[in-house]
């Protein structure tokens, strides 16, 4: 069937997100804060709050485990704007273009509303989207089937009209096991090839 839907993940896609960009000044290098970050502040542990736990009971429990890294640990909420960078270049164009195509074009995010409030009114792409799913609304994470079947029931979608773009494998594998093409994300101008190549 015809693509009639596409769908973007936010985060290293849409809009530029790190969180290196806080501890790596502070840690004087990228060494500590790559150990920081894999071992203390973890993807996993940010997930649990992008998944709808609350920042205070996040911290609270991994202080309680790691009291000596109290300081650091309450940074990576306190200063977590400061990880967030701008809008991909093309990308808010991209969706533009899209749109003026008639294609519907949807956001599905792991992402916690708390957080995301802080920034999204900065996002000129989060005005353009038809609409968006974030993890943190939901309480459920890519690559979890249930929150791609979530987006496609709350926007009425066909699986086979819609092509779904993150740049993380996990993602677009359990997206595309329910049906949905997908293209893995590695930089605005191969994504355009991709796109073009699809006939989008």
């Amino acid at each position: 069937m015809a693509i009639k839907n596409i769908i973007f993940d936010f985060g290293a896609v849409l809009v530029d997100w790190n969180p290196h960009y806080v501890y790596d000044p502070y840690f004087g290098g990228k060494e500590k804060a790559d150990w920081f970050l894999a071992n203390i502040c973890t993807m996993d542990w940010n997930g649990e709050v992008d998944k709808g736990k609350t920042i205070e009971q996040a911290e609270a429990e991994l202080i309680a485990k790691y009291p000596e890294w109290e300081k650091e640990i309450l940074m990576y909420f306190g200063r977590w704007v400061e990880m967030v960078g701008k809008e991909l270049p093309g990308m808010t164009d991209l969706i533009r273009q899209l749109k003026s195509k008639g294609y519907m074009v949807l956001g599905l995010s792991n992402w916690a509303r708390e957080t995301f409030n802080r920034v999204k009114d900065g996002f000129e792409f989060e005005k353009l989207l038809d609409g968006y799913i974030i993890s943190g609304d939901v309480k459920m994470l890519k690559p979890d089937a249930e929150i791609y079947y979530e987006l496609l029931r709350k926007f009425n979608l066909n699986a086979s009209e819609c092509i779904f773009i993150d740049d993380n494998p996990a993602n677009t594998a359990s997206a595309e096991a329910i049906g949905i093409k997908t293209i893995k994300f590695e930089s605005p101008e191969k994504l355009r090839w991709e796109l073009k190549a699809l006939g989008l």
